[in-house]
């Protein structure tokens, strides 16, 4: 079906010597009249809704190797939701239900409570167009029962709330660019990379890898043109403030509070995260320079990342504001894919050996550095278990759930892993969309490198981060690419 622009309306001029070229004209503009009223028939049904999740203080935080307790929230968290169906009269066609949270990852069992709960109160919703993604905000709660408890009413409700308060409404797409996002692994003349690795070295080579600066932005109007929410799209974790000790939404909350001032105080925001699980909002080199361009704008960083967003994304409004579409076609595919494991060499198996035996004798000799040196123990572990169980099933798999929308022109893509960039950028440039979102964390994440971080070894490189390795990498990114073209059937 073609998307059509609502503030525009095509008009024919009929002038001619002719009365039969005259009638078959009128057949024509009238037949054309037929279909464009029958397209118009489907319209785009949009719902929002935004939730406090900020956890009961005192509470743990997550994302770091050292045990972190929060006496304060510096800053509310919040779980943002866009609901969309499109419906042809009373009949649905397909919907999406998609919520930004600011907590590190999005473990399968939250997903499956929430999914439960919206069913008990929305039976007849297809539960799996719901997905969850996490900004992965190092300064939100650990993932215990009791957080799970607390978290999964109030985002189901959100969702329920957003659904029953769908309305006719309209969608815009738009492309900006920022510097958000600096590959945070430092490459040497030894062929050995490092995660925030020193630059300031003879022996230090390049960076790693590539960096996406794109900010994508989907625009939800209703239908008297006020704007409803944006997701956006910026391939950075957010990081910034990932060493504090306290509960922090990082970027996103001065994001989406600049935004409100502009745009109104019910404005919901999501965050998506794009492939980078080679990136930080901090950079390895110039920092000096950086720093100095910040205090003379009287910034804190926090604040220099969220106005380069909001600079970013205020410019992609003021360009696509008036391109509204009110019947753009959405589909919604959901597929879970079965990615063969990263397999644990008998090399990495010694070594994570070695390293518990370290670990465990330092504990024993000095128990005042007893959280990291558990905390490493658990970590080599993590090989250790996963190489005896090879021995019982030598070629293991890992189930991973995708999403795959098109909403107009453009395609939405989950994975749930920390996708190093290289894999979101050939998605993006293989797809038939004319823009793509690629959305990592829609799960409980574990980074997936490419074959250059593999052979470099380093953090998130290593068989201890990695669930699934560049064979798999490859895989998802081939069937990702798949699912988004098979949406495209009209270009060849």
């Amino acid at each position: 079906m073609k998307t059509e622009r609502i503030k525009n309306r095509n008009t024919v001029s009929l002038n001619g010597p002719i009365p039969q070229l005259k009638a078959i004209i009128l057949s024509l503009f009238f037949a054309t009249l037929c279909i464009a009223a029958n397209s118009q028939t489907q319209e785009l049904n949009i719902g929002t809704a935004t939730t406090d999740i900020t956890p009961k203080l005192p509470v743990s935080l997550s994302g770091q190797f050292r045990v972190r307790i929060a006496q304060t929230a510096e800053t509310p968290l919040t779980a943002n939701v866009v609901a969309i169906e499109a419906r042809e009269g009373s009949h649905s066609l397909d919907a999406a239900i998609m919520v930004s949270c600011d907590i590190i990852g999005i473990p399968n069992d939250f997903l499956k409570t929430v999914r439960d709960e919206v069913h008990k109160q929305i039976p007849e919703m297809d539960v799996l167009k719901i997905f969850l993604n996490a900004t992965h905000t190092h300064t939100a709660p650990v993932y215990d029962n009791e957080y799970k408890i607390f978290f999964v009413p109030k985002v189901a409700e959100a969702i329920v709330k957003a659904w029953k308060n769908r309305r006719p409404g309209s969608v815009s797409w738009g492309l900006s660019h920022a510097a958000i996002a600096y590959n945070r692994r430092a490459v040497y003349f030894d062929g050995s990379a490092k995660m925030y690795g020193n630059t300031n070295l003879p022996e230090f080579l390049n960076l790693e890898g590539t960096e996406d600066h794109d900010v994508n932005s989907l625009f939800f109007w209703d239908k008297s043109g006020k704007l409803m929410a944006i997701n956006i799209n910026v391939p950075c974790p957010a990081q910034e403030a990932e060493v504090r000790s306290a509960v922090n939404a990082d970027y996103w909350h001065p994001v989406r509070e600049k935004l409100k001032e502009r745009f109104g105080p019910d404005l919901v925001v999501l965050g998506w995260i794009g492939a980078a699980g080679d990136q930080s909002p901090r950079p390895l080199y110039r920092k000096a320079a950086e720093a100095r361009m910040i205090k003379l704008r009287n910034l804190s960083r926090l604040d220099e990342i969220a106005r380069r967003i909001d600079l970013a994304v205020e410019e992609a409004y003021e360009t696509v504001k008036d391109d509204r579409y009110a019947n753009a076609q959405l589909i919604h595919k959901v597929e879970t894919l079965a990615l063969p494991r990263r397999l644990v060499s008998e090399e990495e198996y010694i070594f994570s050996k070695a390293e518990i035996d370290k670990a465990s004798a330092q504990l024993a000799a000095d128990s005042t550095l007893a959280n990291e040196l558990l905390a490493r123990i658990r970590w080599n572990n993590v090989a250790v278990d996963r190489f005896e169980k090879q021995k019982i099933g030598p070629d293991p798999k890992m189930e991973t759930e995708v999403h795959v929308l098109r909403i107009g022109d453009v395609a939405i893509c989950t994975n749930q892993f920390e996708l190093f960039t290289d894999y979101g950028i050939r998605i993006q440039a293989r797809s038939k969309a004319l823009q793509t979102f690629v959305i990592q964390l829609a799960g409980p994440g574990s980074y997936l490198p490419t074959e250059k971080a593999v052979k470099g070894g380093g953090y998130s490189a290593t068989i201890q981060s990695n669930q699934v390795g560049p064979e798999g990498g490859q895989i998802l990114v081939d069937r990702t690419v798949e699912l988004i073209n098979s949406l495209w059937p009209e270009i060849k």
